[in-house]
């Protein structure tokens, strides 16, 4: 089986508005707010017919996106072999660049490809039911981990900045939908985000975990003081997420001592070995690693072995995704040991979606589905409807 084509396709999809009870749009952050997100989906084909689908955001513009993809990436492994998902992300190189970034989504849709071929779900090729709730796997009967029927993985409700009283609403819809752990943006004021948590743990009465993830909004002492006054104030977040500026590993490791509250860096484990940095300063509680930024599910699995060898939980972080990296993130977690935190998700407030059968993510889970390859089938129509 050989590689014939690589074609990319942006779609743009708006999110369900605040006035729906799972609605989060308009979404702000600490770097602007978006009300719908362009993603790119690529198909890869091959001489045999079976195709296979990847999917990412947009970087600069879609059309400099889908360029890289078709016109240098497709080139250069055209003709050769997409069960050979290591060596083509090795052979993808590009000086002063992470192409790796790009080359994500044409990796997926390789693995894709080799579990339609083999009639096997990815997370089968990758080793099997081996995460989240591992500890719940080793404890179950010998006639469900036969089965491998634990498919549910549960998922982090996200949020953007709202006001206080904003955030109450939807942390009451969150508990009520049945998440267990809502993750909010943070980093535009540090005592509003403070205040914002109070406000929420309080509606919830506790019954919900907290992620707070300013971007790296804050300075090292307005870290500092957020999860002093949430210590203060009785509540622990489940985790900081990249409180302050990446590659200040120093610094984190300094506010680890400082606090009581979890630190999980994110944005810096989309740079090339720094996890092995952070582990070396005693820098993380837990890491957010995306399989984007690692290159797809081959570098995952690489970025995963490396966290567990350290003894440190992970999770796996949300770019407002589609069914596609959706449906990669459940196979990969599901498939890959490790990953004990639920990953985050903002799919229960798209719109729309361009596979056939969307995910169910109402309950705070999503099934891993047990089709071959990814386990799902893309809508070309609704690929017609939204794309830009």
């Amino acid at each position: 089986m050989e590689i014939t084509d690589v074609t990319a396709r942006t779609v743009d999809v708006p999110l369900l508005e605040l006035d729906e009870p799972l609605g989060i749009g308009p979404y702000v952050t600490n770097h602007g707010q978006v009300d719908s997100m362009e993603r790119v989906l690529v198909e890869v084909e091959t001489d045999e017919g079976v195709s296979g689908w990847g999917e990412m955001r947009t970087f600069l513009t879609a059309a400099a996106t889908e360029s890289v993809i078709e016109d240098g990436i497709g080139p250069l492994i055209e003709g050769q072999s997409p069960f050979e998902v290591e060596r083509l992300r090795r052979q993808v190189f590009i000086e002063y660049t992470n192409v790796e970034l790009f080359f994500a989504a044409v990796e997926t849709a390789c693995w894709d490809i080799a579990g339609k071929a083999l009639g096997k779900p990815i997370h089968e090729l990758l080793g099997g039911s081996t995460a989240p709730d591992q500890t719940a796997a080793m404890n179950a009967d010998a006639a469900d981990r036969a089965s491998g029927s634990d498919t549910d993985i549960e998922f982090a409700f996200c949020l953007g900045i709202l006001s206080p009283e904003e955030s109450r609403v939807k942390a009451r819809n969150a508990l009520e939908a049945g998440f267990s752990v809502l993750k909010t943006k943070a980093g535009r004021d540090w005592q509003q985000d403070v205040a914002r948590i109070e406000a929420m743990y309080d509606e919830v009465d506790g019954e919900l975990e907290f992620r707070l993830d300013p971007n790296q909004g804050w300075s090292l002492d307005q870290a500092v003081r957020v999860g002093a006054a949430l210590e203060d104030a009785g509540i622990y977040l489940q985790y900081l997420e990249q409180p302050i500026r990446v590659n200040a590993h120093g610094s984190l490791a300094t506010l680890r001592k400082r606090l009581r509250q979890p630190i999980a860096p994110n944005e810096d484990t989309y740079i090339p070995n720094n996890l092995q940095s952070l582990a070396a300063a005693g820098a993380m509680d837990v890491a957010v690693l995306d399989l984007t930024p690692a290159g797809g599910i081959s570098g995952l699995r690489q970025q995963a072995s490396i966290v567990e060898d350290t003894g440190v939980p992970f999770t796996h972080h949300c770019a407002f995704d589609l069914g596609i990296r959706t449906a990669a993130i459940l196979q990969a977690v599901h498939g890959l040991p490790g990953f004990s935190l639920p990953p985050d998700t903002t799919y229960y407030a798209w719109e729309g979606d361009i596979i056939e059968d969307p995910f169910d993510a109402s309950n705070g889970r999503m099934t891993v589905r047990d089709a071959p390859g990814l386990g799902i089938e893309v809508d070309r129509d609704a690929i017609e409807r939204y794309e830009v």
